[in-house]
C-alpha cells in the first residue's frame, strides 16, 4: 500500500524564496502549492510591535504532496538548510488524490 504524505509547512514571509527554491529542487510528481497565511500563536516570539497587536503574523504555507520516503527526504533537507529559522510543519496521510 502506498503511504503518501502532506508536508504542509508554515514559513516567515523572508524565507519565501529560499524554500520555493529548495522546494523545487526535490522532485515530486505533484509540485507544491503556496499562499499567504495569518499565523496566530501564544508566543511574541519574534514579532513586530504591528504583529503584537493583531495577534496575527503573515507567513507563508506550502503543501507538498509526496510519499513517505519523499517527506522525510524533505524533512532532512529543510533541517539542514533552515536550522532554527522556526519553520513549523506538519505532516498528514493522504485518504484519496486524483482529479475530477
Amino acid at each position: 500500500m502506498k503511504k503518501d504524505r502532506l508536508v504542509i509547512l508554515n514559513v516567515a514571509s523572508a524565507l519565501e524564496e529560499a524554500v520555493v527554491d529548495c522546494l523545487l529542487t526535490l522532485e515530486s510528481e505533484h509540485g507544491f502549492s503556496s499562499f499567504p497565511v495569518n499565523v496566530h500563536h501564544h508566543e511574541n516570539k519574534g514579532l513586530t510591535l504591528s504583529e503584537q497587536v493583531t495577534g496575527r503574523q503573515k507567513q507563508v504555507c506550502f503543501q507538498i504532496h509526496v510519499d513517505e520516503a519523499g517527506s522525510k527526504l524533505l524533512l532532512e533537507r529543510l533541517k539542514e538548510e533552515f536550522a532554527g529559522a522556526g519553520i513549523q510543519y506538519s505532516v498528514v496521510p493522504v485518504l484519496e488524490n486524483t482529479e475530477i
